[in-house]
């Protein structure tokens, strides 16, 4: 597969489960419910996650798309299966159902993969793992947000 028929198939990927995602929050952010959540002092304006999440998708993509052209193997296969179910999925266990808990248990799993990605899944070109820098950081802010609101709500 060529790099740019990869990077291509990643971003729909990857921006296709965004937007289910996305779907699937009834009403996310925005939602009666979240508004009215304690919500930690750090949490950003909603401007931001909107940028992140573009930035961390294109990035991803980029990484993917060469990570794939030299260890396209079933393992790092699985575990991108594993990043797209559980990006999609903590939407829906978060803000759909309301499951907080249950929400932070995938988005710490969501960024055991990330890190997984960064230490593991680019042996063969230590590079490329710095493109996950912005994705294991956002992880990291998120999965702070998500405890913040289980511990104080």
């Amino acid at each position: 597969m060529k790099i740019t028929k990869a990077l291509f198939l990643f971003l729909l990927i990857n921006f296709g489960g965004l937007a289910i995602g996305s779907w699937l929050m009834d009403g996310g952010p925005t939602s009666r419910w979240y508004t009215t959540l304690n919500q930690a002092p750090w949490t950003p304006p909603g401007i931001v996650f909107g940028i992140a999440w573009t930035t961390i998708m294109i990035l991803f993509s980029v990484y993917l798309g060469i990570l794939f052209q030299r260890e396209n193997t079933v393992r790092t296969r699985i575990f991108y299966g594993l990043q797209v179910l559980l990006n999609v999925s903590w939407n829906y266990i978060f803000f759909n159902q309301h499951l907080v808990l249950f929400a932070l248990i995938v988005i710490v799993l969501l960024t055991a993969v990330i890190f997984y990605f960064f230490f593991e899944g680019s042996k063969k070109n230590k590079k490329i793992r710095y493109l996950l820098l912005p994705y294991m950081i956002w992880l990291c802010i998120a999965t702070s947000l998500n405890l913040y609101i289980l511990i104080h709500n």
